[in-house]
């Protein structure tokens, strides 16, 4: 994945977005020597993809209690 800068992203924007669309490109973007993001296409996951992912990566029993403590944090507003 190429390297870009910054600043050169963001002189050249239009055309880097050109490039991640038309032709898949992808890039790396640099600001003072870290890489800060990443340029991409965006992929379209299939019901199939997430069902092997899912699969793949089994149940998570921490997963629930995490949802059910934050159910408990939320709290509903009376509109009426």
């Amino acid at each position: 994945m190429p390297e870009v800068s910054a600043t050169e992203a963001a002189r050249n924007f239009a055309d880097l977005l050109d490039a991640v669309e038309h032709r898949g490109a992808e890039y790396t973007i640099v600001r003072r020597g870290k890489v800060v993001a990443h340029l991409e296409p965006v992929t379209t996951g299939k019901g199939s993809q997430v069902k092997q992912m899912l699969t793949r990566h089994g149940r998570d029993a921490e997963w629930t209690r995490d949802l059910e403590a934050l159910r408990e944090l939320l709290v509903v507003e009376d509109r009426r």
